[in-house]
């Protein structure tokens, strides 16, 4: 791999700023879960259950 004008980064990028930015750019690019409604209830709700049973884990 060499580096290249298409490469869209800035000149004076390091190897690692470049490997972070392209790993951020990977992360966005992958599907997101739901966010609100009833896919998020349904996780909160299987938290609260499980916690029940850890008396230790309350305040």
């Amino acid at each position: 791999m060499s580096d290249s004008p298409a490469d869209d980064g800035p000149e004076d990028e390091t190897p690692i700023q470049r490997a972070l930015r392209l790993k951020k750019a990977a992360l966005d690019a992958k599907p997101k879960p739901p966010r609100g409604g009833r896919f998020q209830r349904e996780q909160a709700a299987a938290h609260q259950s499980s916690s029940k049973s850890k008396p230790w884990m309350g305040r």
